[in-house]
């Protein structure tokens, strides 16, 4: 343990998410490496991360490196990379884990976990995120709504571990002691799929339209399509099992209309910054399932479409 009984932290990944998530932790005392790309960490390592919050603006001294050796020796990885390289940046972490560390999902999808636990030898929990973040300039986040999260414990076993549950314990005060709300899920899974709802609602249209999420819900038109989308999930997950509460919708058109009206999706950024997407995490993985389970869902595969050509 660290000074002030800080666990070292490393965040592979430093996007928005990641420096969002890592800076507040530095802030608040917790000795943080942020991993990323070069213009990031030249500016980080000059200046700090400039975190613009909702609520402070404020340069942040954090250590940052390109390399992924970094997180060698850190008690908590956040794994905050894209979808699309989950199983790159898996393999990659792997050597450089520290017995006994605990990493972290940060990510979009609902079976990274999965994922991560084939490569690398650790315990892995998922985190379900609930942030608007953009990086407005090469080591600068802006923060514009929310900022919680979710975390529980997917089990290689049915049975409940009692030093996992401890760990969820400890994670959930880490990040509530530096101003991040963070809940312990009685339902991982659930909470997970609730978020892909979320996703598939608004990432896709988002980026098609290029529009913020709070126009998106007062559009009669747009809301219809929201509104098959989310079904077309919904029927996905029971299908599955996974037992979606009735009141989803409602939190579908909270969320964008009163908790998170500023945010530009995550798709929409990576369209604007003509990188690959994580549509076939979204969209297209409802898509994949539907298929499987002989469920239609006809809207989630249009917006899929539509996305794969934006990308191309």
């Amino acid at each position: 343990m660290a000074q002030d009984n800080w666990p070292s932290v490393a965040v592979l990944g430093a996007g928005a998410v990641g420096c969002y998530f890592g800076g507040m932790l530095a802030r608040a005392g917790a000795p943080v490496t942020l991993i990323g790309r070069l213009p990031h960490v030249e500016a980080i390592t000059a200046d700090g991360l400039y975190l613009e919050s909702t609520q402070f603006q404020q340069h942040v001294p954090v250590s940052a490196s390109i390399n992924i050796e970094a997180a060698r020796g850190a008690s908590v990885v956040l794994f905050c990379v894209k979808t699309v390289d989950t199983e790159s940046a898996a393999k990659m972490l792997a050597p450089h884990v520290a017995h006994g560390a605990t990493v972290v999902s940060l990510q979009n999808g609902v079976d990274n976990v999965e994922r991560i636990r084939r490569v690398v030898h650790a315990n892995v929990i998922p985190a379900v995120v609930y942030v608007a973040a953009e990086m407005a300039a090469p080591g600068h986040v802006k923060h514009s709504g929310r900022g919680d999260l979710i975390i529980g414990h997917v089990p290689l076993h049915d049975a409940k571990d009692e030093a996992h549950e401890c760990e969820l314990a400890r994670l959930a005060d880490l990040f509530t002691r530096a101003a991040v709300p963070c809940r312990i899920s009685d339902d991982i899974q659930v909470d997970l799929w609730t978020k892909l709802i979320m996703n598939s609602a608004y990432n896709a249209i988002s980026a098609l339209t290029r529009t913020r999420y709070g126009p998106l819900t007062s559009d009669p038109g747009t809301r219809q399509v929201i509104d098959l989308t989310v079904k077309e999930v919904v029927a996905v997950a029971q299908a599955l099992g996974i037992r979606i509460k009735h009141e989803v919708l409602d939190a579908v058109w909270k969320l964008g209309a009163e908790m998170m009206p500023g945010a530009l999706s995550s798709t929409a950024q990576d369209i604007g910054r003509g990188k690959h997407t994580e549509i076939d995490a979204l969209n297209g993985y409802v898509v994949r399932r539907g298929a499987q389970l002989g469920v239609p869902t006809p809207v989630n595969q249009v917006l899929h479409a539509l996305v794969k050509m934006l990308e191309a």
